[in-house]
C-alpha cells in the first residue's frame, strides 16, 4: 500500500532491561505506519517501553487506578492547547508495559511482538482522538487497529466480552 510522505518524528525510549526484546526502529516504524494510514498531519510523538512498576506509578498518578496496565496515552492536544515554540505539532506519548504485554501475549497464545504492536497502534489511535468508551467508538477503533495491524501481517486478538 502506498502512503503519502508526511514528516513524523517518533522519539523512542526503551528501558534497558527490555532493550534486547524490541528495537527503537521497529517501534518507530509501527507508530509512523499508524500515523500515515490515518493521514495524520506531520507531528512528533514519543513511545516508551517500560515495566509494570513505572506504568503502575503513572496509572496511579494520572488515572487514579492502582494497578499496572498495558498501555497509557498522554495527549498534548487535550485540555489547554499546547503551542510549541518551534511550531512542531506534538501529539503526545504512548507508554507500553513490556511485562504486561508479555503476560497478555502468553494468555492469548500469541507472540509478544504482536501484543506490543497492537498496544502501540492502540495508543497512537488514542492520541489521534479515537476512544472506545462507547460500543460504537470501540468498533470504529478496532476497525482502525485491524487495518494497520493487517499491514504488518498481524491479526489482533481481543478478549471475549461478556
Amino acid at each position: 500500500m502506498e502512503h503519502g510522505y508526511v514528516e513524523h518524528d517518533v522519539l523512542v525510549s526503551i528501558e534497558p532491561m527490555f532493550g534486547k526484546q524490541v528495537t527503537a526502529d521497529w517501534l518507530a516504524a509501527i507508530a509512523r505506519l499508524t500515523l500515515e494510514m490515518e493521514k495524520a498531519e506531520g507531528c512528533q510523538l514519543s513511545v516508551v517501553i517500560t515495566g509494570d512498576d513505572q506504568i503502575l506509578a503513572l496509572n496511579r498518578e494520572y488515572a487514579g487506578e492502582d494497578h499496572a496496565t498495558d498501555v497509557l496515552s498522554f495527549s498534548l492536544r487535550e485540555g489547554e492547547e499546547f503551542v510549541a515554540p518551534d511550531g512542531m505539532n506534538r501529539l503526545g506519548e504512548v507508554v507500553v508495559s513490556y511485562e504486561t504485554a508479555q503476560r497478555q501475549a502468553v494468555a492469548g497464545g500469541h507472540e509478544v511482538d504482536e501484543e506490543i504492536a497492537h498496544l502501540l497502534v492502540h495508543g497512537v489511535l488514542h492520541l489521534l482522538g479515537y476512544d472506545h468508551a462507547e460500543a460504537e467508538g470501540e468498533e470504529k477503533m478496532r476497525g482502525r487497529e485491524r487495518r494497520v495491524l493487517g499491514e504488518l501481517g498481524i491479526t489482533p486478538r481481543y478478549p471475549e466480552s461478556g
